[in-house]
């Protein structure tokens, strides 16, 4: 018989794919892999694999927590539609957490600090947390800060996963708004250079 309280949390906003349970608050079991591509076919099946092994099915669980990002793009929207999705046919919350939050939970300060995530073009994505906390911001690779840093790329994907659900587990005590990716800027995909097809009367 499963605790009354089971939370899934996965995360594929970087090279990766990672999942972790949690029952009653505490890690039960996580897993990861590393991938550039194929979070797609992967998350799933991952996910499945690892309730298998604590002998829990989807009905089994409370809530869902994913990593929205900043991060990769494609791999952000793989994670939170699945969540979407999964709350949806399974009626339960899904809560979303941010790459800041998960990295400010997984460095584990009580202090003031920064969570900080390398960003495209030389660029850092940056938040302060504990006494002066700040919105989201982007700074220079070169950028000095006033309190001690934690890297979202110094964290193995699993502990990633497990904060996700450390952090979600603690928001779910309040209502939360329906996960959606989190971006600082713009895609850095290109519009396609074909033009569009002539629609005819």
């Amino acid at each position: 018989m499963p605790p009354d309280l089971v939370f899934l949390a996965f995360d594929t906003s970087a090279a990766h794919c990672a999942a972790a349970l949690l029952f009653d608050g505490q890690c039960r079991g996580s897993v990861a892999e590393p991938m550039a591509k194929g979070q797609a076919e992967r998350l799933l099946p991952m996910i499945e694999d690892l309730m298998a092994t604590q002998g829990i099915v989807f009905a089994d669980l409370a809530g869902l927590c994913v990593g929205t990002g900043p991060g990769n793009f494609t791999g952000i929207r793989i994670a939170v539609s699945l969540a979407r999705g999964l709350s949806l046919g399974l009626n339960r919350p899904a809560i979303g957490v941010t790459a800041f939050e998960a990295t400010s939970g997984a460095g584990g300060l009580n202090a003031p600090h920064w969570a900080v995530i390398d960003a495209p073009r030389g660029l850092l994505y940056a938040q302060r947390f504990g006494a002066g906390i700040t919105v989201p911001q982007i700074r220079d690779a070169g950028a000095n800060f006033d309190a001690p840093v934690v890297r979202f790329a110094d964290l193995a994907p699993d502990r990633i996963a497990l904060a996700v659900g450390e952090v979600g587990w603690l928001k779910s005590s309040t209502p939360q708004p329906r996960p959606a990716p989190f971006y600082l800027r713009g895609a850095d995909a290109a519009p396609p250079s074909d033009p569009p097809p002539v629609i005819l009367p």
